[in-house]
């Protein structure tokens, strides 16, 4: 220690600064020995090892681990990857509860609307063909049973899309809505594979009921919910184009199995139709995408949602007007047939007729809702039940107009070919 008298010193650290500032307490003369006296506590009092007797060294061996070991004082800064991380996350949780998150629109969401239109082609539009089916196993490959047993094949195809299709509800919501569109898929491509090697009633009831049934209802909430997910804006159009898939393939299925089975017979018409299935459900397996998953899991029936009587009755009203509905896409062509209303030719096409008018409903009323408020509100609330029906009325006469005209043309042009 160097030869001066002591010389009191108060020592502060301040806790928003890094550098220490001492104070002198007591009057003396100011050296550079001053530092020397020092060192020694300071650096004991920041925890590092007693430097040796050179006084310029050490402070500026002191400074330098002070900048790379101090710590900065107040709250720890938050690195840009996890600002990003916590950004994503907060983004996510917003898609989920947030309908602003919510596209609307790009690339991504309309190839769901044609991923789902494909499924509705394939699961709706395969039911809503079953009528040329039923005439051609009337007349032909099942005449041996009663119309009404081979009745029984479609209606229980229609009881499985929707039944099998009520109890995936869950699946979907649990994040295996990929797994039920290959399961789905799966399962109507190899019903209509079987189909076309069946030679007996039992065989078509398995094949063409219970399989493609189950398949088409392990697609069915997936071709809807998903949609959701993608838009809200314009989320009624996307469904009525989604469901517009229905019709199309209740247009495209009869016109091949009508034009395919006289030239290369029953099982490869029936394989024809496997394969537009096969490749339209392979687009739908490649573009369809979960954004988001649901908060929570739900139960398989939820006995609480029966307690609200608007939903109660919905429900029963859409039961009941089901158990109706494919009455008609069933035998009208049998009928019309069998009654002579038409020649068979063009009684093949009076059920893609009635499928194509269908294609008007889905699509334009889903269109006007997003524009204004949503079409059921918009008829039953400004127009009643009276302007309901005369909508209806009408398009049921223009369907019956456009297959006067069709059967007049039909006329015509044979009565040309004579002449």
């Amino acid at each position: 220690m160097l030869g001066f008298e002591p010389i009191g010193f108060t020592i502060s650290i301040s806790p928003s600064s890094d550098v220490y500032h001492n104070e002198r307490s007591a009057t003396g003369p100011a050296t550079e020995t001053i530092s020397a006296t020092i060192s020694a506590p300071l650096e004991q009092l920041a925890g590092y090892p007693t430097p040796d007797n050179s006084s310029g060294n050490t402070m500026s061996r002191m400074e330098n681990e002070n900048e790379k070991h101090t710590e900065p004082v107040g709250p720890p800064q938050t690195s840009d990857d996890e600002i990003h991380d916590k950004g994503d996350q907060d983004k996510l949780k917003a898609s989920v509860n947030n309908v602003s998150s919510v596209p609307n629109g790009g690339t991504k969401a309309w190839l769901q609307v044609l991923g789902a239109h494909f499924l509705f082609f394939n699961s709706w539009g395969i039911v809503n063909a079953f009528g040329t089916y039923q005439t051609y196993y009337e007349e032909d490959f099942l005449s041996s049973s009663s119309p009404s047993s081979i009745a029984w094949v479609g209606s229980i195809q229609a009881f499985l899309l929707l039944f099998v299709g009520a109890l995936t509800g869950p699946v979907y919501d649990a994040g295996y809505s990929r797994a039920l569109i290959i399961g789905g898929s799966f399962f109507l491509v190899f019903g209509q594979m079987m189909l076309s090697l069946c030679t007996e009633y039992w065989q078509v009831l398995l094949a063409q009921g219970f399989c493609i049934g189950i398949g088409s209802g392990l697609l069915c909430v997936p071709s809807t919910a998903i949609l959701s997910q993608y838009f809200t804006t314009r989320l009624a159009t996307a469904v009525g184009i989604t469901a517009s898939g229905s019709s199309l393939g209740g247009i495209i299925y009869p016109i091949v199995f009508h034009r395919l089975q006289p030239t290369i017979g029953f099982p490869w018409a029936t394989r024809v139709i496997g394969f537009i299935m096969l490749f339209t459900q392979i687009i739908s397996i490649m573009v369809m995408r979960v954004r988001v998953l649901p908060d929570k899991k739900r139960a398989i029936i939820d006995i609480g949602a029966f307690k609200e009587m608007p939903y109660l009755f919905f429900v029963i009203s859409v039961f009941v007007g089901f158990m109706g509905l494919y009455l008609p896409f069933f035998y009208v062509q049998s009928f019309a047939i069998e009654k002579n209303i038409t020649d068979s030719n063009l009684g093949f096409y009076i059920l893609a007729i009635m499928n194509a008018t269908s294609a008007f409903g889905r699509i334009i009323p889903g269109f006007l809702s997003d524009k204004s408020t949503p079409v059921g509100g918009v008829v039953l609330d400004q127009h009643g039940f009276s302007g309901l029906w005369i909508f209806a009325g009408a398009l049921t006469a223009a369907s019956g107009v456009l297959v006067i005209v069709s059967r007049l043309f039909h006329v015509g042009s044979d009565l040309m070919k004579k002449a």
